[in-house]
């Protein structure tokens, strides 16, 4: 109440439509993730035999309230994603061989992307997307963000990562790799190697002022990136189940099929998880 009451104070109206403005979002926000969060309730007590006369005893509604409880809204993996319109910041580079400023995202990273917000969509959650250029300076400071592409190009994130205490990217004269910090081992993409196999870091890390998380997926290479993309999408139930928004990471190896070089580049990925699905301490 004090909080509405330091807005409706302000007396010059243009300014205080954009605070209440802001208020109602996040209110919106609120409100959206606690009848996820009441649903996911109802829905243990249906996996408990409960009846829907029961939950509407229980909370003093009608029976026809409780099914439109269980079923209005979000569906609860979609939670794994964020509680409202998502944002999916995109690394991108130079496009070679021009000598003006356009920024380009090669075909793997934008597929990556719409499986992503495809599998979004359909759980009920709405998305955009930004394209962030050189030099990386992405705002990581958001709400429902999602975040593509390497540290390379998004050099801010790779300190965020410093954070995660199982898995990391690292650099040095034979380009990046991943490494598992718990086992000591190194996952150098073999597609340097002229391979078909690329390595993928998946993984909810914390933001840099300390207020919520952000998910992070990203290849060595942009095959990595849209394998980690399409095992989000292919196993996004089973990982709210085991994660929901906590922190976690887990390495993938994202290999292509003989097929790759067609359009249809998500057609021709299998993707295994190769490192445990680490949880992190904290929230």
């Amino acid at each position: 109440m004090t909080d509405l009451t330091s807005v409706t104070a302000i007396s010059d109206p243009a300014e205080r439509a954009v605070a209440l403005s802001a208020r109602i979002d996040e209110h919106q926000e609120i409100g959206r993730a606690l009848a996820r969060m009441r649903r996911e309730a109802l829905e243990e007590l249906k996996a408990m035999r409960w009846t829907q006369n029961e939950m509407a005893q229980l909370l003093g509604v009608s029976a026809s309230r409780i099914s439109k409880m269980l079923s209005a809204g979000t569906r609860q993996e979609g939670a794994f994603f964020g509680a409202g319109l998502l944002t999916f910041a995109i690394g991108s580079k130079l496009e070679a061989g021009r000598d003006d400023s356009s920024n380009m995202l090669s075909a793997e990273t934008f597929a990556a992307y719409e499986t992503l917000a495809s599998a979004a969509k359909a759980s009920g959650l709405d998305s955009e997307h930004e394209m962030v250029p050189p030099p990386g300076l992405v705002d990581l400071n958001r709400d429902n963000l999602v975040v593509l592409t390497s540290p390379r190009l998004l050099p801010f994130v790779g300190q965020a990562m410093g954070a995660d205490p199982h898995i990391g990217f690292g650099n040095d004269d034979q380009g990046w790799f991943l490494v598992d910090q718990t086992t000591g081992t190194e996952y150098r993409s073999p597609r340097d190697r002229g391979e078909p196999t690329d390595y993928a870091y998946i993984g909810r890390l914390p933001r840099p002022d300390g207020k919520g998380t952000f998910l992070y997926l990203a290849g060595i290479h942009a095959q990595g990136t849209l394998g980690a993309a399409q095992f989000v999408a292919d196993n996004l139930n089973a990982l709210y189940k085991e994660v929901k928004d906590r922190r976690f990471s887990a390495i993938l190896a994202c290999t292509s099929g003989p097929d790759s070089g067609t359009t249809n580049h998500r057609e021709h990925l299998s993707i295994e998880r190769i490192t445990p699905l680490y949880a992190h301490g904290g929230s």
